[in-house]
């Protein structure tokens, strides 16, 4: 039990190194990776994003984001949920579409 209280302390610092709103983690995956759709190809593309998932809650507006902490480089991906965002589960895939 200590050791997992201790990881989520650590997970907990490590994204708010990036967020500093995070106030609790409510998920996470040890391993993702992101692929992005190129309509005119109409075909999935892998990204260089790869590495954990952390769903979290914010301490301010949005109230909820997720977070993938890249290991192949220094670019995360951050997305706030908003009601704008889409959300399909094709299992084992979690497909979501924003704005852009």
């Amino acid at each position: 039990m200590a050791d997992r209280v201790g990881s989520q302390q650590m997970n907990l610092t490590a994204v708010r190194r990036h967020d500093p709103y995070v106030a609790d983690i409510v998920d996470s995956a040890t391993q993702v990776a992101v692929y992005e759709y190129n309509s005119p190809a109409s075909e999935w593309q892998k990204t260089d994003m790869q590495g954990a998932l952390f769903v979290y809650k914010r301490s301010g507006p949005p109230y909820h984001s997720f977070m993938v902490l890249n290991r192949l480089n220094t670019k995360n991906l951050l997305q706030p949920l908003t009601k704008e965002l889409e959300f399909q589960l094709q299992a084992p895939f979690l497909l979501y579409r924003t704005s852009q």
